[in-house]
């Protein structure tokens, strides 16, 4: 359900030449790089990166860093990473910015399988020398802290579900929503990080039955900060991903003045998985088309290589 696919009859040294001209020449021609980045797969792009130092002896990484700027740098720099180690370099820049990043390390950490958070902590260790584990516990702090370490071990339980504990999860789920003690927030943090996405569907359904409420709501009024981000996050990727990520991109373009660094990590993250999806709940719940809101907020090649990540349904345009 990604909007990136495969390009067919696809020549990795063409391409590697071709953009070797985009950046050699006197002006840089950003149209060859929207044309060929954004129109070929991850794999597809890696080896491009290959046939391109074996033609030029230089790393086109580097190359586009140095000829390009500002956003439409991030974005074509983005696209050349694999996976799991874009991010690795989302998750470091959010620990060592300037301020944590806290949103950041939620839609990450909230949203990757036990198999993503794996390759990433191997990403990160490789490309910054680190434990993504302990650069999480001397960044951030509190029951935040502790929820993102439980969530960075990648143990959650796959496809067990046990429909005789759910009833007893969703009792302890409501109690600490009452409660609110320390031990409370551990048991609610524990029970939302380690238990299969089909055990949790039966928790969030018994926990409307015991409280008349919806586990989002009960979260909401019981806790806040950044704590209460993550747990909704949690509980919203879990039941429906893409609505959470056409939720943040909303968010992200509306409610930040257009907050680009978000913008670009969605796309480029979700370009291969679920990004139609996405587009398809963005437009379902705002009623305006993706392609309609960054179109609106964001402009030059920097609007035209997001346009082409997007991929705009026909009454887009």
């Amino acid at each position: 359900q990604g909007t990136i696919l495969p390009a067919p009859n696809f020549n990795p040294i063409m391409d590697a030449q071709l953009l070797g001209g985009a950046l050699q020449g006197i002006s840089c021609e950003k149209d060859v790089l929207i044309e060929i980045l954004t129109q070929r797969c991850n794999s597809q792009r890696l080896m491009i990166a290959e046939a391109y130092r074996d033609t030029f002896g230089r790393d086109l990484i580097t190359d586009l860093k140095e000829n390009l700027s500002h956003h439409f740098k991030e974005v074509m720099v983005g696209l050349m990473y694999p996976p799991a180690s874009y991010d690795a370099h989302e998750l470091w820049h959010a620990l060592k910015g300037v301020d944590t990043e806290e949103k950041c390390l939620i839609d990450i950490l909230a949203s990757r399988s036990n198999m993503e958070i794996f390759q990433m902590k191997e990403a990160y260790l490789m490309q910054y020398n680190t434990d993504l584990q302990q650069d999480i516990n001397s960044e951030t702090s509190g029951h935040f802290r502790d929820t993102l370490m439980n969530l960075a071990q990648g143990t959650r339980m796959e496809g067990y579900a046990d429909p005789s504990t759910a009833a007893q999860d969703a009792m302890i789920l409501w109690e600490a929503c009452q409660q609110k003690t320390g031990e409370h927030k551990n048991m609610l943090q524990m029970i939302l990080c380690n238990r299969s996405h089909q055990q949790l569907w039966m928790v969030f359904q018994e926990f409307q039955n015991i409280s008349g409420q919806d586990i989002v709501d009960a979260i909401n009024e019981c806790y806040d900060g950044y704590f209460q981000e993550l747990l909704v996050a949690i509980v919203l990727c879990i039941r429906d991903k893409p609505s959470y990520f056409a939720y943040r991109l909303y968010n992200a373009i509306h409610d930040f003045g257009f907050h680009n660094k978000t913008v670009i990590r969605i796309l480029i993250a979700r370009s291969e998985i679920d990004l139609m999806n996405i587009r398809q709940r963005y437009k379902e719940r705002y009623g305006k088309s993706l392609f309609h809101d960054i179109k609106r907020f964001a402009s030059g090649h920097y609007e035209a290589a997001l346009l082409a990540i997007c991929a705009g349904d026909t009454e887009d345009y």
